[in-house]
């Protein structure tokens, strides 16, 4: 499921009413109703508050997430009448003329009509990778991205008939993201759903025949054994947490596109970015201009580089605040900047080729790379000019660095996240930049055209650095598989076009609103404030969510365990199941739904290591042996020593909130105030019930049941 903006009302009510847990638990309160022990049906009452709650809260999350999409929709531009209109992609028509720029994912089939060097990544499409030039008649299909240029182009195709379309119902490009907490989750609801209604046959046979109860003794322990063994709780749990998540983390300005990035964003060790827009502010200025050659017309040739492509970048925005336009030159030919080639070019008549980009690209000349590396070494960013191949001048740019940027660090050192810089510019700049906004790991950098390509170098290579300059969109990618190879849970936060394929492969892809649309369309969670630094509170949100479920599920998964431990021993044994279902019913509201509620709602920023699993049943499995030791035991000694039915129930009763209370206090280590309070509320609560109304929950008066054991 995508998020929660995806489900229209009527499947948010319907898929928590029609479950199969909710017509197993219909099934077994028909079963209560015909052996006439009605309070033992108050287990429904619990099933039908989840079932409101759930309902209530996927609304209330839906609302806001409704409302807060409309900031991401993707949006076309179409041109009438001359004049270039914003409209939503279901609006388009065939026929229709679009504007295509920089940045934009093509929404639609389209002919070209008109381009000014437009260049298309179709690597979600066709899985190349290499930019594809775009001219004058050729087709560009949906699904694509503008890396460079722009176009007009003609509708061709819409809806079910687009090319992408098409192969999506074939397979799917984007990597979903991925949940382990979930996954574990089903296969336990799987395994018990299978174990249910055998298990329940059997035991039913045997509080029948074997143990010796009358009809409705036996129905009511065998709903009993069935209800402990429904996982329902967990499986709500979860549901609601990631559901309240996804709202708690709109609240911050963070649009969840997929739940299951949660997880995935709580458990992230390594989290890569992009220099601009993420260190700095993504504004650029011009420092000055320093000749390699003496050539009067270097500030004019800028003026008509600045203003020949249609489409702007930083860079670009840069040279038009310093240099004035020139006109009345006629270019003969243009190719725009891209992330791949580094450069932009111009041919003027009468004056030949001049290119405007890395230094490294345009000149092999040892002396002007070093002069280049002077100025990076101060943080500077550096471009060269070159005329027909001959080096001209250095334009010197200064990035402007985010003043949260320091603090922004500082978070993720104190949590232990790594941070990887993966940026296109110079890494010696990079570094600088780096260590001056508050990151002195940025002190280690490599050129990334450097990084081996085989995976198993490249994770060794990796671990080595935290600045990575030169960095392409394919090796953005290597970079980050890499990571995950080596162990790693990663985090990419990118905006651009150059950052689809490394937030596409990401375990958490994390785009800026004001990023381009394919960033935000690949991405798991849009952050609608463009801002870097609420990274701080968005990660320390996901680690609450599932630091709370895994707490919490211990609980839960100690009572699914010994309910099926239980039911086994006890065909075993052939004896009286020892639980009524109301008796379950104040054991798991005191030990286990108050305290979930409660502790779901806290606030916590440790590191959550992976192993859901493993890390519930290191506290689930031997409580819940604990738990059914001590009740054979009880049924034992008091088969042994004679205890009527009304005393070895008592006892079970008791035994079971102990040890039920036992799995709480391990749950809420390490204790504080909060969860201090809730213990000695609950087990208040689970005193006064069975002190004050004894009879309801099937026990003994606590006179008699300390004079019998007296």
């Amino acid at each position: 499921m995508k998020g929660t903006a995806s489900r229209s009302r009527w499947e948010i009510i319907s898929s928590h009413i029609f479950t199969y847990f909710n017509f197993l638990n219909l099934i077994l309160a028909g079963l209560v109703l015909l052996s006439g022990q009605y309070k033992n049906m108050l287990f429904m009452g619990i099933v039908i508050t989840n079932a409101v709650i759930g309902i209530a809260q996927e609304l209330k999350v839906k609302k806001l997430i409704d409302a807060l999409s409309v900031v991401t929709a993707t949006k076309a531009r179409r041109i009438v009448n001359g004049k270039i209109c914003q409209c939503k992609i279901a609006e388009i028509q065939e026929g229709d003329t679009l504007k295509l720029m920089l940045g934009d994912q093509i929404p639609v089939d389209c002919e070209i009509l008109k381009t000014d060097g437009l260049e298309v990544n179709e690597s979600l499409l066709t899985g190349e990778s290499l930019a594809v030039q775009k001219k004058q008649g050729d087709f560009v299909y949906s699904g694509s991205d503008v890396v460079a240029g722009s176009a007009v182009a003609k509708v061709l195709h819409t809806g079910d008939d687009n090319y992408a379309t098409q192969l999506v119902k074939k397979a799917k490009t984007k990597r979903r993201a991925t949940s382990e907490m979930q996954d574990a989750i089903g296969r336990i609801i799987k395994y018990v759903s299978y174990a249910l209604i055998p298990v329940g046959l059997l035991l039913f046979y045997i509080q029948r025949f074997s143990a010796g109860n009358n009809l409705s003794d036996s129905i009511v322990n065998t709903v009993a054994g069935v209800i402990g063994m429904i996982p329902e709780g967990l499986v709500l749990l979860t549901s609601i947490s990631f559901i309240l998540g996804v709202g708690r983390l709109a609240k911050k300005n963070a649009l969840v596109q997929e739940m299951e990035a949660i997880e995935a964003l709580a458990r992230v060790d390594v989290l890569c970015l992009d220099k601009t827009g993420t260190i700095t502010t993504g504004d650029l200025q011009v420092e000055k201009v320093e000749p390699i050659i003496r050539d009067g017309s270097v500030e004019e040739v800028l003026g008509v580089i600045a203003y020949a492509f249609e489409e702007t970048n930083a860079t670009t925005e840069a040279l038009r605040r310093h240099f004035t336009e020139v006109t009345g030159q006629k270019i003969i030919e243009k190719v725009p900047f891209s992330s791949s080639r580094k450069h932009m070019s111009i041919t003027i008549e009468g004056k030949g080729k001049y290119c405007l980009g890395a230094p490294e690209y345009l000149s092999s000349d040892p002396k002007i790379l070093s002069r280049a590396e002077k100025y990076a070494a101060e943080g500077m960013r550096v471009l060269l000019l070159s005329h027909d191949g001959c080096e001209n001048c250095f334009i010197i740019l200064s990035d402007i660095i985010k003043p949260d940027a320091a603090e922004t660090f500082a978070f993720f050192r104190e949590k232990n996240v790594q941070i990887k810089i993966l940026s296109g510019d110079n890494p010696l700049t990079v570094s600088v930049v780096g260590m001056r906004a508050g990151l002195p790991e940025a002190a280690h950098y490599i050129d990334a055209r450097k990084l081996p390509d085989e995976e198993e170098e490249l994770q060794k290579e990796i671990c080595k650095y935290t600045v990575f300059g030169r960095v392409t969109p394919e090796k953005k990618q290597a970079v980050v598989k890499a990571l995950e190879a080596a162990g790693n849970v990663t985090g990419m936060v990118g905006d651009g076009v150059n950052d689809v394929l490394a937030l596409k492969d990401a375990d958490c892809g994390i785009a800026m609103a004001a990023g381009s649309d394919a960033a935000k369309q690949i991405a798991h969670i849009v952050l609608l404030d463009s801002d870097f630094a609420s990274m701080r509170q968005i990660v320390g949100e996901g680690r609450t969510i599932i630091s709370n479920i895994e707490r919490v599920s211990t609980l839960y998964l100690t009572k699914t365990i010994y309910s099926i431990l239980l039911c086994v021993i006890y065909i075993i044994l052939a004896k009286s199941y020892p639980f009524i279902p109301i008796q379950l019913s104040l054991i798991g509201g005191t030990a286990i739904g108050i305290p979930s509620f409660v502790l779901a709602l806290e606030h916590h920023e440790e590191t959550i290591p992976r192993g859901f699993l493993r890390n519930v049943l290191r506290v689930s499995l031997p409580a819940a042996v604990c738990m059914v030791g001590s009740l054979v035991a009880i049924t034992l000694v008091g088969e042994w020593f004679s205890f009527s039915e009304l005393v070895s129930s008592s006892l079970h009763l008791i035994a079971g909130g102990i040890v039920s209370f036992g799995v709480l206090t391990a749950a809420c280590m390490p204790m504080n105030r909060l969860r201090f309070a809730l213990c000695l509320t609950v087990i208040g609560i689970f005193a006064g019930a069975i002190l004050l109304f004894p009879g309801f929950f099937g026990m003994a008066p606590v006179m008699h049941l300390i004079m019998t054991l007296l």
